[in-house]
């Protein structure tokens, strides 16, 4: 596994990515001041996309349908979590654009060669803000464990 995007899953057999391209954009509006330098400030994180790219080979990778499947989750337009094979966890990201360019045909018109570029936008705050306090969920998680072996030991 490559990276996966919800439960589409980049790998040989769908849709094997040459370039993984990650660009964040951070907000530093400058200040006027008299008689002195002008003054950046920073405000913070503006946009995060990642855009792959790459060449499917449909009679060896995925093709067609691999980017259908693209297709139909930017047509739900929601945002699905971007986890990689090594195990980074990028965020929550929104589907912006699939492009397909199809070459090299068989005689019944199926290209043997489709190259494509898949944008996505981050849409969540910060990893901090996806997963909310970890130690509350976990605190969370051994209360409800509590509660359910008082919950047995009636049983018994």
């Amino acid at each position: 596994m490559m990276l996966t995007l919800g439960l589409f899953v980049f790998q040989l057999q769908t849709v094997p990515y040459q370039s993984l391209q990650r660009d964040v954009v951070y907000r530093w509006p400058v200040n006027n001041r008299v008689g002195l330098r002008p003054l950046p400030q920073f405000l913070g994180v503006n946009e995060e996309k990642i855009t792959l790219s790459g060449v499917l080979m449909p009679e060896i990778t995925g093709g067609k349908l691999s980017l259908l499947a693209l297709n139909l989750m930017a047509d739900q337009g929601k945002a699905w979590p971007l986890l990689e094979g090594s195990g980074t966890i990028y965020g929550m990201f929104v589907v912006n654009s699939v492009s397909e360019t199809h070459t090299e045909f068989f005689s019944n018109g199926a290209p043997r060669k489709i190259e494509f570029t898949l944008t996505l936008t981050r849409v969540d705050e910060s990893l901090a803000a996806m997963f909310g306090d970890m130690k509350a969920q976990a605190d969370g998680l051994l209360d409800k464990a509590g509660g359910l072996t008082g919950q047995l030991g009636g049983l018994l």
